[in-house]
């Protein structure tokens, strides 16, 4: 059988863009002679369209997208994941061919942990479904039917199904593209069954979708491979009867077949009338086979993916970024870059009498060397007035925090003045290690509308920012002056500020984080695995106290296991610690 995965970029809320999306996806695949074609989980509305799902209209609505892509489905049979409005809502996709919807299948595992929130809005499905395309038997799942060993793909596969299809939307975070495909090799090896994975591709306001689409043999072994992070139509010949024979030779199964037989929905065969291809030197097995990217590579392009998709998906024409000369906001001037183009990107550098000349030099040689636009708006004189106006209520007290963080204020003020008269949008720079514990000015350094690198620990910048300058030497060096990897980070709102001044060394603390906010583990797990307990006791209170802050964050792109958000939902109000 030759069938086609398209992996695609949609918007949640667009139908009629999604629609014409999907409209070209489904041609281009009858083009290429596919018999099958899948389209993503909810590929109609987007993913997730959380409390959208509550507006009737708006599953009427995506019930018209279906039909009318039904009509098209001639000559081709599709899988289009939509939501079902009937007794209740229910994850679905639809299989469509001759020019109508000939069944329905409904999702039955629905996933309600870290970002999910399945059960809030769908009914589970009863039964797995078992469709005959051209003679080929095809069971139908959705992304987390797969996750979990068992039905419905177990009961799909003793139901005779030679290949397995999972329309899906998979979340990125570090490392999963790879962790995926081996647990979906292990299904496919477990069921003597081939398995096709369509998944979803771009960015969702804090969610990324990586793409990765897949198609794995009996064995397990990959015979075709989307890229990661690109919309891409994948076009793969799968050998259907070598499931068939490998089970002759499989005793395993037959006993738990004649025992019980499984419940499944037959839908009405399908003829499609596309030419059937047989594994031959002109129609070999398999397809493209696309490398995965390595670990710091997959994550700069899931900043670029989800930055430029919430720019383009919200219409900002550009964006604007407090370029200080350190570490973080180069970052996520290069994602800018990268994501936008340079003639969309506008740093302003703020200089204040703690600003030294090093940090202003490599600021305006980032900007010059990246090719965007660069503001200097200098902050001594607001800085003055607001020391006259706070003379009196502060009479007596030596300068302290609430000073540091006016310089903070101060320059947010200028840069959400700029985004207001000019409709950019704000990059703010703020890292998950100081995110975590609370090392950042309310209403100043945070103050913005998107926080690229908020899931990005520090040590883990540092690595992308190298990352991404190797990748411009060719003979010449990097946008990112060396003195901006090297110099020790600093806020600079006091003299010779530095932030191990406030925090553990970065290569102390971002590992306490890890096991604090991503694993959940206590005060005395921490201490034993070795790391500080002086280090550890301060962390804990910091990452407590600071709840109240994160609340208020901007929204950012997840690239670790457990993000802040979405993910980690914690009260403020909260006297339990450790």
């Amino acid at each position: 059988m030759r069938i086609a995965l398209a992996q695609l970029n949609t918007t949640v809320g667009d139908l009629p863009g999604n629609e014409a999306r999907m409209s070209a996806a489904l041609e281009r695949a009858k083009a290429a002679g596919a018999q099958l074609v899948l389209f993503p989980e909810l590929a109609v509305t987007g993913y997730p369209p959380e409390d959208l799902l509550f507006k009737e209209h708006f599953l009427t609505a995506a019930r018209g997208c279906v039909d009318r892509l039904a009509e098209r489905a001639v000559g081709i049979a599709a899988v289009v994941g939509f939501p079902e409005r009937a007794d209740d809502v229910y994850n679905a996709a639809a299989v469509c061919a001759g020019g109508a919807v000939v069944g329905v299948y409904r999702k039955l595992r629905l996933p309600n942990y870290g970002v999910f929130d399945e059960l809030r809005y769908f009914q589970g499905g009863r039964e797995p479904m078992v469709v005959e395309i051209d003679g080929v038997l095809v069971g139908l799942t959705i992304c987390e039917d797969v996750w979990v060993p068992g039905e419905p793909l177990t009961s799909e596969a003793l139901a005779g199904a030679q290949l397995v299809v999972n329309v899906s939307a998979s979340p990125f975070n570090a490392g999963k593209a790879m962790q995926r495909e081996r647990m979906l090799a292990q299904r496919a090896r477990d069921s003597l069954c081939a398995i096709a994975f369509c998944a979803l591709v771009g960015g969702q306001d804090e969610l990324v979708f990586d793409g990765s689409s897949v198609v794995l043999d009996h064995r397990g072994r990959a015979i075709a491979r989307a890229p990661q992070m690109a919309e891409h139509l994948l076009i793969c010949e799968v050998d259907t009867s070598a499931p068939a024979a490998a089970r002759l030779k499989d005793s395993r199964p037959r006993e738990t077949v004649r025992a019980e037989r499984p419940a499944v929905t037959w839908l009405p065969p399908i003829t499609t009338g596309a030419q059937i291809h047989f594994p031959s030197p002109e129609h070999p097995v398999g397809g493209e086979l696309c490398e995965p990217l390595d670990e710091l590579a997959e994550v700069y392009a899931a900043l670029v993916l989800g930055l430029g998709d919430y720019a383009e998906k919200n219409s900002f024409d550009k964006v604007t970024i407090q370029v200080s000369g350190g570490i973080d906001s180069a970052l996520v001037t290069l994602v800018a870059v990268d994501a936008l183009g340079p003639d969309r990107v506008v740093a302003v550098t703020m200089p204040s009498r703690y600003s030294s000349s090093g940090t202003q030099a490599d600021a305006r040689r980032l900007a010059e060397n990246l090719g965007c636009e660069l503001l200097t708006l200098p902050i001594a004189g607001p800085m003055e007035a607001f020391d006259a106006v706070l003379a009196q209520p502060f009479a007596g007290r030596e300068p302290d925090l609430a000073e540091e963080n006016l310089q903070a204020r101060i320059r947010g003020n200028l840069i959400m003045a700029l985004s207001n008269k000019f409709g950019w949008l704000v990059l703010t720079c703020a890292n998950k290690s100081e995110m975590s514990v609370g090392y950042s000015t309310l209403y100043g350094d945070s103050a913005g509308g998107f926080a690229v690198i908020k899931d990005v620990p520090k040590t883990l910048v540092y690595r992308l920012v190298a990352h991404r300058n190797r990748r411009d030497e060719e003979g010449r060096p990097g946008p990112v002056p060396a003195t901006i990897l090297t110099r020790p980070p600093s806020a600079e709102l006091r003299e010779e500020q530095r932030d191990d001044d406030f925090l553990p060394p970065y290569d102390i603390l971002d590992p306490i984080l890890e096991a604090y906010v991503e694993e959940d583990l206590g005060r005395d797990q921490l201490v034993a695995l070795g790391l500080p307990s002086a280090a550890v006791d301060r962390v804990i209170r910091l990452v407590d106290l600071a709840e109240y802050k994160r609340r208020q964050m901007p929204p950012g792109i997840k690239i670790t296991p457990r993000a802040f958000g979405r993910d980690r939902r914690l009260p403020i109000v909260n006297r339990y610690g450790g």
